[in-house]
């Protein structure tokens, strides 16, 4: 074994943990940006689907066209994709970032609960139990179960972004055996963009040159960056091992909302997001059930 051979696997741990340092530092936009979150939205699959457009081109990836029936699935999908994130800086806006974070890591109940419905897989009893857990850890979250709880909203919108990011993944999961992840992506954020477009017509933002440049990081950086990291490090990393950093997320997120916001997550936060994120990493990394006969 050569020493190359010894600093290789270093890399692509790197790569997949520092897209899911990006992925965490983009719920601080949402406090960062005092506009409204569609905008924020808007910016970011903008600024995302031109960077991924620029890193196809330059990589001299081919476009298949595919089916002439995906080209309306990916724009449901696009549809989807705004959805989850306007739900999730919604629930940051009104309440915190940990909050948002550690209520949107509930997909993995939502997936467990809908793919044996979305692609005909036996439902898998012990994800069940795991489910209840992670419904546990809301619960402990929640202050008190009242509209007017800042919270309470909180928790509702960022389990709406996990249900909607819940049913986007199980449709990407079927495009990956024909499409590669990265033109998943540009085509998701381009629809996105697409569909939120014509909010510009109802809703007239005043963006300074600032917050531009944060749309701008957000979408480039945060958003595509982490998304090429990520994909380049599954490379050489195993599919379970990358599934184990990303559930990271909440962490790194939760760190950088206490470096630079100063939001100090309470003990209840804390107890409930441990909750969640080891009963959701349970669900993730358990094996798909097979297909009904």
């Amino acid at each position: 074994m050569t020493d190359e051979d010894i600093r290789r696997p270093a890399s692509p741990l790197l790569e997949i943990h520092g897209a899911v340092l990006l992925f965490g530092l983009a719920g601080l936009f949402g406090k960062w940006l005092a506009v409204s979150p569609l905008i924020i939205v808007l910016g970011r699959v903008v600024f995302a689907s031109l960077a991924l457009g620029a890193v196809r081109f330059a990589r001299k990836r081919p476009s298949r066209p595919g089916p002439a029936s995906d080209r309306w699935l990916f724009l449901g999908l696009g549809i989807l994709l705004a959805s989850h994130w306007t739900l999730f800086f919604l629930s940051v806006q009104v309440s915190t970032v940990a909050v948002g974070l550690l209520s949107y890591s509930v997909f993995p109940v939502f997936t467990a609960l809908l793919e044996p419905v979305l692609s005909r897989k036996r439902l898998d009893p012990v994800a069940l139990v795991f489910s209840g857990f992670c419904l546990l850890g809301v619960y402990l979250i929640v202050p008190r179960f009242a509209w007017n709880d800042g919270m309470f909203r909180g928790v509702l919108l960022g389990m709406g972004a996990g249900l909607t990011f819940a049913v986007l993944s199980i449709f990407n999961r079927k495009l990956t055996a024909r499409y590669d992840s990265m033109t998943i992506a540009f085509r998701q954020d381009t629809a996105a963009a697409l569909v939120l477009g014509p909010a510009l017509l109802f809703v007239r933002p005043e963006l300074s040159a600032g917050d531009i440049g944060l749309l701008a990081l957000l979408g480039i950086v945060c958003t595509a960056g982490a998304h090429t990291l990520f994909i380049d490090g599954l490379r050489m990393i195993p599919a379970q091992t990358a599934s184990i950093i990303a559930s990271l997320e909440p962490v790194y997120g939760i760190a950088l909302a206490l470096a630079f916001l100063g939001e100090i997550p309470s003990f209840r936060i804390i107890l409930g997001g441990t909750v969640i994120l080891a009963a959701a990493m349970a669900i993730s990394l358990r094996p798909m059930r097979p297909a009904l006969d």
